[in-house]
């Protein structure tokens, strides 16, 4: 499944980067790819495997950044 979710306080490629990061090493998740531009990222994912809160606590326990579901 192919979901965008809103992602505040990114602000740079580095932001990017981490977000992407923390999101593909979720078990299930076979991609993310932020769009900078329009603060969100695409998420491919299998929902058998990992769920939107799942995604959203990843992001969030970054600690600077907040997906909204």
């Amino acid at each position: 499944m192919n979901k965008v979710f809103t992602v505040n306080g990114m602000k740079c490629e580095h932001c990017a980067t981490k977000v992407e990061n923390a999101i593909k090493n979720l078990n299930g998740v076979n991609s993310a790819k932020v769009d900078l531009a329009n603060h969100d990222v695409t998420v491919d994912f299998e929902e058998e495997k990992v769920k939107d809160t799942d995604i959203q606590n990843a992001v969030n326990d970054l600690g600077k950044f907040e997906l909204i579901l």
